[in-house]
C-alpha cells in the first residue's frame, strides 16, 4: 500500500495534527501538522523515547529548558536524545509546517 505524506491535511488547523503513520514495540513514526501552534509556556516534553524529527514543509523553533534554540527550516532535521526537556517554541503562522517524527528506545 502506499501513501503520500502531505494528501488528508485539513486546510485550516485549529490544532495540531498528529497521524500515526506505523508503530510497533520499538519505533513510532507520525507526521505532525503545525500551523502557528506551539508548545504552551512553562510545558516541556521529557519523553522516555528517542527522537528525530525533520522539516518537511515550513519552519519552527525548538527551545531546550537550557534556552537553547534550533531553528528548523524545510529539510533540516533534529536528533533529541530521551529526557532532554523540549519544545515547540515557535512554528510558521498561517503555513502549514509539515513535520516527520521517528520516536524509539
Amino acid at each position: 500500500m502506499t501513501a503520500n505524506i502531505f494528501n488528508d491535511i485539513p486546510v485550516h488547523l485549529p490544532q495540531e495534527l498528529f497521524t500515526l503513520l506505523l508503530e510497533n514495540k520499538n519505533i513510532r513514526i507520525e507526521r505532525i501538522v503545525s500551523e502557528g501552534q506551539r508548545t504552551p509556556a512553562g510545558e516541556w516534553y521529557d519523553q522516555m523515547q528517542n527522537e528525530w524529527v525533520i522539516v518537511l514543509q515550513g519552519e519552527a523553533v525548538i527551545e531546550y529548558e537550557n534556552t537553547e534554540q534550533c531553528t528548523l527550516k524545510t529539510g533540516d532535521y533534529l536528533f533529541i536524545p530521551a529526557h532532554t526537556p523540549h519544545r515547540v517554541a515557535w512554528t510558521t503562522a498561517g503555513q502549514q509546517t509539515i513535520w516527520l517524527a521517528i520516536h524509539w528506545l
